[in-house]
């Protein structure tokens, strides 16, 4: 309680858009294991019957010997694991995902770090009180193997203390 005798409320959220710095790099914590449920689940989900991502006796056959994570599992987990550091609450709109590329396969077991680097910012020119940042995604496994990156284009809320657009 502060001096006053009330209580203090404080609400986690993401940062705004003057708070970004380009260059600045987060590290995503805790990482996320993959888990078997987790695959064939989003798998099911998202109607991918892939047999690499299911059928383990086909998998074992295949280059890598093993079912491997779908991979828009490991983008989404990747993309979700910035959310409460950055975007939570100060995201208007994701406008975009480029650069996509999975270097290295993630298996069932393997645990996911992301790490985010904002690579570019701008105000935006045609809605006020909102900035454009350029966020590049890296995930990694417990190895440090790159397994995906993915640049993604936000649109951000400015912090409502900024009075005017500079």
């Amino acid at each position: 309680m502060s001096d006053s005798g009330q209580t203090r409320e404080i609400v986690q959220r993401g940062l705004y858009f003057d708070e970004l710095e380009v260059g600045a790099r987060y590290a995503h914590r805790p990482g996320r294991t993959a888990t078997e449920a987790d695959n064939v689940l989003f798998s099911s989900l998202t109607m991918n019957s892939q047999a690499l991502h299911l059928d383990a006796a086909y998998s074992e056959s295949q280059p890598f010997g093993q079912r491997l994570m779908n991979s828009m599992w490991t983008l989404s987990t990747m993309v979700g694991a910035s959310v409460s550091q950055i975007t939570q609450g100060t995201l208007v709109a994701q406008l975009g995902l480029t650069d996509i590329a999975f270097p290295a396969p993630l298996f069932h077991g393997d645990t996911l770090y992301t790490e985010t680097e904002v690579v570019d910012k701008r105000l935006s020119s045609s809605r006020p009180g909102q900035g454009i940042v350029t966020l590049r995604h890296t995930g990694r496994n417990q190895r440090g193997e790159v397994v995906a990156t993915a640049t993604r284009v936000a649109l951000m809320w400015r912090s409502p203390d900024t009075k005017e657009q500079p």
